[in-house]
């Protein structure tokens, strides 16, 4: 079910229906008018909406940065994944390597005993 929070950014109130957490929704509000805040700090002849801009530029950016992030961190762990499958693989064979080459060691000790 939707919640239907008022969050206030940047001066102006905003209704938003979501279902997301209100305590979750105000964290990001209180994020936004922070980071606005620091913007209109740097450079006090932006508006609000030139600043909100710049933060949504800067928030996509952070956006697209992370999934490619995340999509490479997928791939590397695809990788390992697969190299410790092989290795699995190798480590079982030579499990059976070795016990093929121990029953053959019994049987040549057993003849020579004979």
């Amino acid at each position: 079910m939707a919640n239907k929070i008022r969050l206030v950014v940047g001066g102006i109130e905003y209704y938003i229906n979501t279902e997301d957490d209100e305590a979750y929704v105000q964290k990001l509000g209180d994020e936004l008018n922070r980071h606005l805040d620091e913007l209109m700090k740097k450079n006090p002849f932006l508006s609000t909406t030139m600043a909100a801009v710049l933060a949504a530029l800067e928030y996509c950016d952070e956006s697209k940065k992370a999934k490619i992030d995340a999509e490479n961190l997928r791939a590397q762990m695809k990788s390992y994944i697969e190299d410790a499958g092989t290795a699995r693989l190798e480590a079982d064979e030579a499990r059976r390597e070795i016990e093929r080459l121990n029953k053959e060691n019994q049987a040549l000790r057993a003849r020579l005993v004979k």
